[in-house]
Formats: C-alpha cells, structure tokens, sequence
C-alpha cells in the first residue's frame, strides 16, 4: 500500500482529495461555485444640462453615430458619442482653427455639421475682418469620420447680389434641391436680423436671389435690441416642413423659438409656401431655471422612435449671451394637426428617461 505521504507526493491536489475522500468511506464534497459579481447598476435616466458651456447646440446622427457642435468662439469642436445621454463624456476633437490654416478669422459661432454626396461639411459663421463683419463659410472633408482626416476651407458661402453681414446658416434639402437658410441684414447699415433663403448649386455655392421668409415682429420676437429673427433650423414630419427659430436678442431672459410652417413639396423659395407662427414654440421656465431657451437642434433617438429638441439656456436671469449658456435636451410630440409640442423647459436636475435604444 503506498503510504500517504508518498500519495501526496505523487497525486494532484484533486485527485488526492478524491483518493482520501474514499479512503475514510464517504462521497467528495463538491468543489463550491463561487459567486457571481453583482451585475453593475444600469442607469436609465439622465439630467440636464449634458455640458455646463455649450451655446448654439448642433447634433447629426449618422451610422449610429452622434456628432455634437456648439460655439467656442476660436475654434470648431466635434465631439463623438454612441448615445446623447452621455454627451459629458464624449470624446472631443478641434477639427479647425483658422489661424493654423492662415485664414484670418474670429469669432467663429453655431457650426452645423452635415454629410452631402459622400462628404462632411460644417457651416459656421465668422468674422473675416472685413465686409461689415460676419458670414457663413464652408469646410469640406472626405473622411469618413469627421472627426478625422483634413477639413479644407471651401470659403465664404453667399449671394453674389447680396453679400452682406450673415450668419446661423443651416441647410434645407427638400423637392430634390438645396437651400441656405440664414439670419443676415436686409442691407449693409441695417440691424434687424431676417431670415433668408437661397438657392445651392453645390454644398458651399449659392445661386439665383435670396428671398426673405420671416423677420422681427410680434412682440415677442422685438425683446432687446436689435430686433432678430436667427438660429433657423428645419425639422420634417409626414408632409410638413418646419422652421424653427430664435427671436429676440439673446441679451434677454424672453430670447424664444418660433416657427414657418410649409408643405414638404412646396417651393421653399416662394414666401407664399410659409405661415408663420403668431405665438411662440418655446420660452423660458424661470421656475426651472431655464431662461432664454433657443438655437436649438433635433435629433432621433437611437431606435428611431422618439422625437428631440436640443438647445440652450442660461441657468440664471440676465446671463445674457455668455457662456453660461448650457445645452440641454428633452423629447417632444407632435400635435393633432401635426405640428411639433416641445412643451416647455424641463428644469435643471430633472431625471429624465435616456432616449429609446440608449
């Protein structure tokens, strides 16, 4: 019989536990499971405001794929996220500075990211020290990541009749063309902020007229001074076409969204083809800390499912246009008549359910 201190020796640990087990007559205690980690809690809200600086919010959702710009004055920023829940930590990338390309710029404000043709474009507007101040130039990148490859300066986009002070342009694709929508001035010593429209050859050519589709004047549009209509951005649902804006100056606390209303086959050029809003889309909720709302954006959640305004606010009565001015986001519905119901405000801290498919 081999002795057991030989045994030790000879066996592996399991196979002398089973030797022993069987020696003294009785069954081998089963080896114990150990147990499974917890499962990591899974947060389904979130709260606003995603960043605490973030004027003039912009969001484009390609490929699953979120890309978020604001204004920061010098330069242009895309950040990248999977879900706009988790904006604050979203890789963030300069794609362009001016000055690192020899264009001489400042006061870059509301770049707007698109994809035309198999190409990222970003509209932004600019002061290029000269021509009575801003207008909106054009990037182009064949990358595609815009967050990657070279951005290249397309230039000034605007009509060769009528180049005055622009800026907030933003792109209408509808009846298998193109339009720049604009805030600018009616002419060169003008204040007053309108909102036009022009026609695209290709994504940083105008042609044909400019045509004015709104400006300042219901009261609740002519808060601070100068009176402006700006921020233009389109939003389509069965067979309308949206365009909502900002009105009055963001100097006020009353800075608010109104809206045009079009078929989606009409003429958008044709100032016939819009009615416009009497009353306000969307103000301020001073209980909830949410004063001058605007120069929003829209976006699908994740599934395709639900409907999103993002935008700013100033947490704070007269913060003005500053950057305390932080983006937020909530769901909205659409009306009977189906017209958008953006409701109001949510107020800051508020657990708000992530967009569907987050």
């Amino acid at each position: 019989m081999v002795s057991l201190s030989r045994l030790s020796r000879l066996l592996p640990v399991g196979v002398l536990a089973l030797t022993l087990a069987c020696q003294n007559g009785s069954s081998p205690a089963p080896t114990p499971t150990p147990p499974s980690p917890p499962a990591p809690p899974t947060s389904t809200t979130f709260t606003n405001p995603l960043l605490t600086v973030g004027p003039d919010p912009w969001v484009y959702l390609k490929d699953n794929t979120y890309y978020y710009t604001s204004t920061t004055g010098g330069n242009i920023v895309i950040r990248k996220t999977a879900k706009m829940s988790e904006l604050g930590s979203a890789v963030s990338t300069i794609v362009w500075t001016p000055q690192q390309a020899s264009i001489n710029q400042r006061d870059l404000w509301a770049p707007e990211l698109f994809f035309f043709d198999g190409k990222w474009y970003i509209y932004y507007s600019a002061d290029p020290f000269c021509c009575a101040g801003h207008r909106v130039h054009v990037l182009e990148n064949a990358s595609a990541d815009p967050t990657t490859g070279t951005w290249t300066y397309k230039g000034r986009i605007a009509n060769p009749t009528s180049d005055l002070w622009a800026i907030d342009g933003t792109v209408l694709e509808q009846n298998g063309k193109r339009y720049l929508i604009w805030s600018g001035h009616e002419v060169e010593a003008s204040g007053t902020q309108r909102l036009y429209i022009s026609e695209m050859s290709n994504p940083w050519t105008l042609t044909g007229p400019r045509v004015e589709l709104s400006h300042p004047e219901y009261n609740w549009e002519t808060n601070g001074e100068p009176d402006v209509n700006e921020g233009p951005e389109i939003l389509k649902h069965g067979d309308k076409t949206f365009l909502v804006y900002s009105a009055s100056h963001c100097s006020t606390d009353d800075y608010a969204l109104g809206m045009l209303t079009a078929s989606s086959t009409a003429d958008p050029m044709q100032l016939s083809s819009w009615t416009k809003s009497a009353t306000p889309v969307f103000v301020k909720n001073p209980a909830g800390r949410a004063f001058g709302p605007g120069h929003n954006g829209f976006f699908k959640s994740k599934d395709g499912t639900e409907d999103w305004i993002i935008y700013h606010a100033n947490p704070n009565s007269g913060q003005g246009c500053g950057d305390n001015r932080s983006p937020r986001m909530q769901k909205f519905t659409w009306k009977a008549d189906g017209t958008p119901d953006f409701g109001t405000p949510v107020a800051l801290g508020t657990a708000l359910p992530k967009p569907a498919g987050e």
